[in-house]
């Protein structure tokens, strides 16, 4: 094949089938931007606060001060206190009592359980009876929102009275599906996967190209190295001269070109002078194009010919 026919048909993939690439790539790329913002803004209206925080300390400290309540009474005693709720960490929280106390261990899991679902706080929690004189732990259970798989040891043995705290632990957060930090790494990896996407159908683009150099008129593959159009499964098989008219028409679609110039540049560039060749050679082309009707070699009086492509 030519340089001549080789660059035309560089020149209209440039112009075409790059210039489609690129405003499809970029409309997604608007409407997956797009959706992120969209997502980062809903998730971040229900994302924590510290407001949020705090509301939930509030509840939690209600709560255990409930499970006091209860234990007090539980032990007969209606008089001695509660003592405050002190948060030892973000998610643990310390129950003291002011007169010592004695526990059943399934009476303690109930209460703590019917206190927190009235709250409607986590069910996923570690509760620990902390001895005060040394701070061992005289008993402690876990809670993991399935029966099956809770851990609940020593029921029906009662521990002795004594001075007990009872510690409890929120091991998941479930009443907020997200925070800002989960945000920002969520999007931080969409938008990296976004890019490594884009980035991969470009490489694939660029390999797709050079591996099937052909450009597409209408419903015709143009194949100027093989010298021939294909449609569907038929091939036709163009001449050198074909090839090279061909491939100067769809690097210029719907243009004017001159006779002048498509005789210059496929006959008297090789050093030939031809008269009715040209006219020859179209209605040719002509005729191999004929299977699409939006596609149409005219003929303009006393200029030249022009390849229309709707």
């Amino acid at each position: 094949m030519s340089k001549e026919c080789k660059r035309s048909v560089n020149s209209f993939k440039k112009s075409s089938n790059c210039m489609l690439f690129t405003v499809i790539m970029k409309r997604i790329r608007i409407f997956l931007y797009g959706g992120l913002a969209f997502l980062a803004v809903l998730i971040w209206m229900f994302s924590d606060t510290d407001e949020d925080k705090e509301d939930f300390s509030e509840v939690v400290k209600i709560a255990l001060r409930d499970v006091g309540h209860q234990v007090l009474l539980a032990n007969q005693d209606s008089t001695s206190l509660v003592l405050p709720i002190y948060t030892i960490e973000k998610t643990k929280y310390r129950l003291s009592f002011q007169n010592q106390v004695t526990f059943e261990p399934g009476r303690l899991v109930s209460t703590v359980k019917e206190s927190f679902k009235k709250a409607s706080l986590p069910e996923y929690y570690r509760v620990e009876v902390v001895q005060c004189t040394d701070l061992e732990v005289a008993y402690s259970y876990e809670i993991k929102n399935d029966a099956e798989i809770d851990i609940i040891p020593c029921r029906g043995r009662i521990l002795p009275k004594n001075c007990y705290t009872i510690e409890v632990r929120f091991t998941r957060r479930t009443t907020s599906l997200f925070n800002k930090q989960t945000l920002l790494y969520l999007l931080i990896i969409i938008a990296l996967l976004s890019e490594f996407f884009f980035y991969k159908r470009k490489q694939a683009r660029i390999l797709r190209e050079g591996d099937e150099n052909f450009a597409a008129i209408g419903s015709f593959h143009f194949y100027p190295e093989q010298n021939k159009l294909v449609k569907a499964a038929i091939e036709i098989n163009l001449s050198k001269k074909e090839c090279e008219l061909l491939a100067i028409f769809v690097a210029n679609p719907n243009q004017i070109i001159k006779r002048d110039e498509l005789t210059k540049r496929v006959w008297e560039d090789n050093g030939v002078i031809v008269g009715r060749s040209l006219d020859t050679y179209i209605s040719k082309l002509r005729k191999k194009l004929k299977d699409d009707d939006t596609i149409k070699l005219i003929n303009v009086h006393g200029v030249g010919y022009k390849l229309e492509i709707s």
